[in-house]
């Protein structure tokens, strides 16, 4: 057995870990599925229990992650669920392409990006991850394989449906072209977060990303104040003569020690970077590096450890439009707190995909990364919790890791839906892990 965790390093749990190679293997490991069941787990970036299996098996996919292929003609790859974005974009970013969407690191699986449909800064203008899928080979219960588009609802129950309709062997999607592997960047700072709002609304569908840092620790008028980012992607011209306009090499700069102290990260360590950083961060335009805009802490190797032992919890929400109201509150209530995270992203989500356990809709989505430990916690979320729900929003699966059952059908109004489909393709129950377990799912 191997103990294993999410990104947040919290709860883990022992499983037998089993590496998958091909298709072949995987429908074999399928059809001996043990009593405890099983679940597919690539490079283990979901921050809560998704990937993990108490008693059960994990089945590795990450040794599948050498097969892809891509059609010059149209930019439709076909990739295996084990490779990693950032192997793809070591591939893509050279030859002129670049993923149609990716999160806030490169180091996911194909297959994680599909169960979890994840989305990134430019969710306002291209949708999340399963919106640019043309098809995928799922692996079902008994070693079943079918090979499903869009026109299929097994498709968009496993687009977002967290790994629990079956293991996902490969999938096609489409990418976007590109000039250059830079991106032209606009840099502005707000005064608070009606101002942030204010202003994101305004200007935020004249880029193709975008983002705001919020410095959750500023009080009074300032409550709320922001950096935001916006950028898209450089053109050739917009770069210096004797660039070599798409070349993309990156990696990590730094290694996190093996172990940290916990409380490392606290309100005065905290306080002390926001306020270094809004500083710094005057408004401005810069061409910038495609690693640097979209994944700044892959720099750091193993960065989940500057945590301590007690690991973090990253807890991310959505309101839709029109509840405002429900972000402010729980943005003051944060502030008011003196709650610590280290990393506080908002951005403007778009109309999401018909995916039906997908987490965006339309609104405002904030996540958080938050020292585990502190005083409090817990209850404070279990309080968003509810909020969230009343305001018809819904609370991130992928980054879940302590939500109750009770609140996730007014949450994710499909999942009577999504059952019923999931029960019909797996009768036995047979793809099972934590979350699934807490979640009553």
């Amino acid at each position: 057995m191997t103990f294993l965790t999410g990104w947040g390093r919290t709860a883990p749990t022992p499983a037998k870990l089993v590496p998958a190679r091909t298709p072949e293997e995987l429908a074999a490991l399928v059809a001996k599925a043990p009593p405890r069941g099983l679940i597919a787990r690539g490079l283990g970036r979901s921050y809560g229990d998704a990937a993990q299996n108490a008693g059960g098996m994990v089945v590795d996919v990450t040794a599948m992650r050498d097969r892809w292929s891509l059609d010059p003609a149209t930019g439709v790859v076909t990739a295996s669920a084990g490779m990693s974005l950032h192997d793809l974009m070591r591939a893509l970013v050279p030859r002129g392409w670049f993923v149609p969407v990716t999160p806030g690191t490169r180091h996911i699986t194909v297959g994680g990006a599909i169960a979890a449909d994840v989305h990134g800064k430019n969710h306002h203008i291209d949708s999340s991850f399963g919106a640019h899928l043309r098809s995928l080979t799922l692996v079902t219960a008994g070693g079943n394989v079918h090979v499903l588009t869009p026109e299929d609802e097994l498709f968009w129950a496993t687009v977002g449906g967290m790994g629990l309709t079956g293991l996902i062997a490969e999938a096609s999607f489409a990418c976007v072209p590109i000039e250059t592997s830079r991106m032209r960047v606009d840099v502005e700072r707000t005064r608070d977060l009606d101002h942030t709002l204010e202003v994101m609304t305004a200007t935020d569908d004249r880029y193709r990303y975008t983002v705001a840092w919020i410095d959750l620790l500023a009080r009074g008028p300032r409550m709320g104040r922001s950096v935001l980012t916006r950028g898209d992607h450089a053109r050739r011209d917009e770069l210096p003569a004797g660039t070599d306009p798409l070349a993309f090499a990156p990696a990590a700069r730094l290694a996190a020690p093996p172990w940290a102290p916990n409380g490392l990260l606290n309100r005065l360590s905290v306080r002390a970077f926001n306020e270094a950083w809004y500083a710094k961060s005057r408004e401005r335009r810069v061409v910038q590096d495609l690693a640097p805009f979209f994944h700044p802490l892959d720099f750091v190797d193993g960065w989940n450890r500057v945590y301590g032992s007690r690991g973090f919890v990253q807890y991310q929400f959505v309101v839709p439009f029109g509840e405002e109201p429900a972000l402010r509150r729980i943005v003051s209530r944060l502030s008011a707190e003196g709650v610590v995270s280290f990393l506080t992203v908002l951005k403007r989500f778009g109309p999401g995909t018909p995916g039906m356990l997908s987490f965006p809709l339309p609104g405002w989505t904030l996540a958080l990364d938050i020292p585990s430990g502190q005083a409090g916690l817990a209850g404070l979320l279990r309080e968003f919790d509810e909020w969230v729900a009343e305001a018809g929003g819904r609370v991130y699966l992928a980054k879940d890791s302590r939500m109750r059952a009770e609140l996730l059908p007014a949450m994710y109004p499909r999942l009577a839906e999504w059952r019923k489909i999931r029960d019909s393709a797996d009768p036995a129950g047979v793809f099972r892990s934590d979350l699934a377990r807490r979640l009553s799912l």
